[in-house]
């Protein structure tokens, strides 16, 4: 018997045990006031801290009564719709709301100027560290890749375990400044030794923005349009930061507040980010459309449309898991702000795709499907699309291969990330450590 059959083998046997001995019963919950996933009932997030970073606003105060609202983002004192609108048309804003998220303030134009100045001097990796590290053991797992050069990157850090705050901003921005090449560089790894594909390794441009850079790297002939570029930085705005509780937010600070050092931190985030309920969930939105595609012949028939989202919502399409994916949100309930603002640059990059039947696809599904779910599911607040219901449509349009569909997530939420860490060395000083209630039974020995 081989390696592995053994092992299959012991496992299939003894899993039994795992499900009998850690299965806890729902009442169990109930009887002790666990809020499972540290939501309650209602969907209302357990508060386990404070920050002054981000705000997320999904309901509002009425006559005494909490009522669902028009979901609402604000980057340190911002209205993100405000940000969006606020970058000139002829230029980008990623490096800006940086800025913005690490240090709390709007910079001025010098100081961007000089900020965006060091971020491009930051995007150069150590010697030889693409060819000893990104190239080696590469695999279709873009996020792992990505996580294994952090860490290595502590390494080639003198002062790796340094918490002081002026340390951890410098290494912050190194890794904001490296991100990009640490995704392209490993697609790029794995479609050549994976896939039989060539090779392209090209070095970032100090005169282009992280969204210009992220293209130019990506293609083989390093061509891309404005609006192209645009859209995209855009998307990396939006997908900057969304407050303390998110999974891979709240993974960076229960990290940071054990002590431990800032790659050790921004990895177990990337674990955390990589998981299909969180980051993945725009490749899941792309499954599904393209799913979608297959079965409905006319996009601009919404019968034949809403017949087949309700066979997807009954479990007799898709994945059978009964969810229609992009629509609705863990903390936003009337609408999502970033897919407000989003949008907009959705269909402009539409028109210049000549993907308009797409669009008009997507505009349906919007339309329909948060009534069929209002229908169909008793749910405690309203549903509407998400960010991720048109992420992963946007990449499409750009060539972007699925495998960075979360890396690209993270090259965005890396800057949260940092604003979090930072706040909590300087404000919390204290270990997270949450309490669970044993409910297990003793038992007698018998000896």
């Amino acid at each position: 018997m081989g390696y592995y059959e053994k092992w299959s083998e012991f496992t299939e046997k003894y899993q039994r045990l795992c499900i009998e001995n850690d299965t806890i019963s729902d009442e169990l919950f109930k009887e002790f006031g666990v809020n499972r996933g540290l939501r309650d009932i209602n969907g209302n997030g357990v508060l386990t801290g404070l920050t002054n970073i981000s705000k997320i606003e999904s309901f509002k105060v009425k006559d005494g009564k909490k009522v669902p609202c028009e979901g609402e983002l604000w980057y340190r004192g911002y209205n993100v719709m405000d940000l969006v609108r606020s970058i000139p048309d002829d230029s980008f804003g990623f490096e800006k709301m940086t800025y913005l998220l690490l240090f709390g303030e709007m910079p001025s134009e010098e100081e961007e100027a000089e900020f965006s100045d060091l971020v491009a001097s930051g995007r150069e990796l150590p010697t030889n560290f693409t060819r000893d590290v990104i190239m080696k053991a590469s695999n279709k797992d873009i996020m792992n890749s990505m996580t294994r050069s952090i860490l290595t990157l502590a390494s080639y850090d003198d002062q790796m375990d340094s918490n002081d705050v002026g340390n951890v901003i410098r290494q912050c921005l190194k890794l904001v400044s490296v991100f990009p090449m640490l995704a392209v560089y490993g697609y790029h790894a794995y479609n050549h030794y994976e896939r039989d594909e060539s090779m392209y390794i090209h070095r970032p441009n100090p005169e282009l923005s992280t969204a210009e850079n992220l293209l130019m790297m990506l293609r083989p002939d390093k061509k891309y349009t404005f609006l192209e570029a645009k859209v995209l930085d855009v998307a990396l705005l939006l997908h900057m930061e969304h407050g303390g509780g998110n999974n891979s937010t709240f993974t960076t600070r229960v990290v940071t507040s054990s002590g431990s050092d800032t790659y050790s931190a921004i990895a177990a985030a990337m674990s955390s980010l990589k998981g299909p309920k969180h980051g993945g969930a725009n490749i899941k939105v792309m499954e599904m459309m393209n799913d979608i595609r297959e079965h409905v012949r006319d996009y601009t028939d919404k019968e034949e449309i809403r017949s087949y989202l309700s066979r997807i919502l009954d479990g007799k399409a898709f994945d059978g898991k009964g969810l229609i994916y992009g629509m609705g949100h863990a903390v936003y309930s009337l609408s999502d702000p970033r897919e407000r603002v989003f949008k907009g640059f959705v269909e402009r990059l539409s028109v210049e795709k000549h993907r308009g039947n797409d669009m008009t696809l997507y505009n349906n599904i919007e339309l329909i499907a948060p009534e069929l779910i209002a229908e169909k599911r008793k749910i405690y607040k309203g549903v509407s699309p998400n960010v991720d219901f048109y992420s992963g449509f946007v990449y499409e349009m750009l060539g972007i291969p699925v495998e960075l569909y979360t890396p690209i997530f993270a090259i965005a939420r890396i800057v949260g990330w940092s604003a979090h860490r930072i706040e909590e060395i300087i404000g919390m000083n204290k270990i997270i450590r949450p309490s669970y209630k044993s409910v297990m039974k003793e038992k007698k020995l018998e000896l």
